[in-house]
């Protein structure tokens, strides 16, 4: 229970940060075609998840409930595309070139597929 509460109240923090953000830079680009608030939500997001996980690695001082407070809440809260990335670097710093390829293309593929799928499944003419 207590590292669900961790999770938690990182994921709440970190989902204001991106609703805070994502609508200050809708707000400078509404005419834009580009999704530009998502796009730098998921860069930042992975840009942190990096920098963290370097201080972990070389300074190991993140006790394993600060871990999951930033990682699986704070920065996952603040976007998930951080943790696909992060995963697919670890499989090509294991040599998982292959997997993380597979990994890449499926989860980009079927995600698009699956949202459409749904969007369909509610609205037959879209």
């Amino acid at each position: 229970m207590k590292q669900a509460l961790i999770v938690g109240l990182g994921g709440f923090i970190g989902a204001i940060i991106r609703y805070k953000l994502g609508g200050i830079i809708l707000h400078h680009t509404l005419h834009w075609r580009f999704p530009l608030g998502t796009f730098i939500v998921n860069v930042l997001g992975c840009f942190a998840i990096g920098l963290l996980a370097g201080l972990a690695e070389r300074r190991d001082f993140l006790s394993p409930d600060l871990r999951l407070f930033l990682f699986t809440g704070m920065i996952g809260g603040f976007t998930t595309f951080s943790a696909f990335a992060f995963e697919g670097i670890l499989l090509c710093r294991r040599g998982e070139w292959l997997i993380a390829l597979l990994y890449t293309l499926l989860s980009v593929i079927c995600g698009f597929i699956a949202v459409w799928v749904g969007v369909r499944l509610l609205n037959p003419n879209a």
